[in-house]
Protein backbone atom coordinates (compact mmCIF):
# COMPACT_ATOMS: atom_id res chain seq x y z
CA UNK A 1 0.00 0.00 0.00
CA UNK A 2 2.65 2.47 -0.98
CA UNK A 3 1.56 6.01 -1.48
CA UNK A 4 -1.33 5.96 0.98
CA UNK A 5 -1.97 9.27 2.73
CA UNK A 6 -0.69 9.12 6.27
CA UNK A 7 1.99 6.48 5.59
CA UNK A 8 4.75 9.05 6.01
CA UNK A 9 3.29 10.23 9.32
CA UNK A 10 3.04 6.70 10.70
CA UNK A 11 6.64 5.95 9.77
CA UNK A 12 8.19 9.13 11.17
CA UNK A 13 6.13 9.77 14.32
CA UNK A 14 5.75 7.49 17.29
CA UNK A 15 2.51 6.38 18.87
CA UNK A 16 4.08 7.57 22.15
CA UNK A 17 3.08 11.02 23.36
CA UNK A 18 5.68 13.68 24.20
CA UNK A 19 3.65 15.11 27.09
CA UNK A 20 3.21 11.70 28.70
CA UNK A 21 6.91 10.96 28.34
CA UNK A 22 7.84 14.32 29.86
CA UNK A 23 5.52 13.86 32.85
CA UNK A 24 6.70 10.29 33.44
CA UNK A 25 10.30 11.44 33.25
CA UNK A 26 9.76 14.29 35.69
CA UNK A 27 7.79 12.35 38.31
CA UNK A 28 9.05 8.78 37.84
CA UNK A 29 12.34 9.15 35.96
CA UNK A 30 14.38 7.73 38.84
CA UNK A 31 12.34 4.53 38.53
CA UNK A 32 12.94 4.40 34.75
CA UNK A 33 9.24 4.48 33.92
CA UNK A 34 9.97 6.90 31.08
CA UNK A 35 12.39 4.45 29.43
CA UNK A 36 9.92 1.57 29.85
CA UNK A 37 7.22 3.76 28.27
CA UNK A 38 9.41 4.55 25.26
CA UNK A 39 10.25 0.87 24.75
CA UNK A 40 13.87 0.82 25.98
CA UNK A 41 13.43 -2.18 28.28
CA UNK A 42 17.12 -3.07 28.66
CA UNK A 43 18.18 0.50 29.38
CA UNK A 44 15.20 0.92 31.69
CA UNK A 45 16.31 -2.03 33.82
CA UNK A 46 19.85 -0.61 34.00
CA UNK A 47 18.50 2.82 34.91
CA UNK A 48 16.23 1.30 37.54
CA UNK A 49 19.06 -0.68 39.13
CA UNK A 50 21.24 2.43 39.36
CA UNK A 51 18.44 4.59 40.82
CA UNK A 52 18.34 6.74 37.72
CA UNK A 53 22.11 6.85 37.48
CA UNK A 54 22.19 8.53 40.89
CA UNK A 55 19.90 11.19 39.43
CA UNK A 56 22.19 12.18 36.58
CA UNK A 57 20.68 9.75 34.07
CA UNK A 58 17.17 10.78 35.13
CA UNK A 59 18.00 14.46 34.63
CA UNK A 60 19.64 13.74 31.26
CA UNK A 61 16.57 11.85 30.03
CA UNK A 62 14.25 14.61 31.24
CA UNK A 63 16.22 17.26 29.35
CA UNK A 64 16.39 15.08 26.22
CA UNK A 65 12.62 14.60 26.29
CA UNK A 66 11.92 18.30 26.89
CA UNK A 67 14.10 19.29 23.94
CA UNK A 68 12.43 16.58 21.81
CA UNK A 69 15.76 14.82 21.20
CA UNK A 70 14.57 11.51 22.71
CA UNK A 71 13.12 9.05 20.21
CA UNK A 72 11.14 5.91 20.93
CA UNK A 73 12.80 2.49 20.73
CA UNK A 74 12.00 2.32 17.00
CA UNK A 75 13.79 5.63 16.34
CA UNK A 76 10.61 7.60 15.71
CA UNK A 77 9.97 11.15 16.96
CA UNK A 78 7.48 11.49 19.81
CA UNK A 79 4.15 12.99 18.79
CA UNK A 80 3.16 16.31 20.33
Amino acid sequence: MDGMPGDDYAMTYSDKDWTTAALLSFFLGGLAIDRFYLGYTGLAVAKLLTCGGMGIWALYDFIMILTNQMKDADGRTLKR
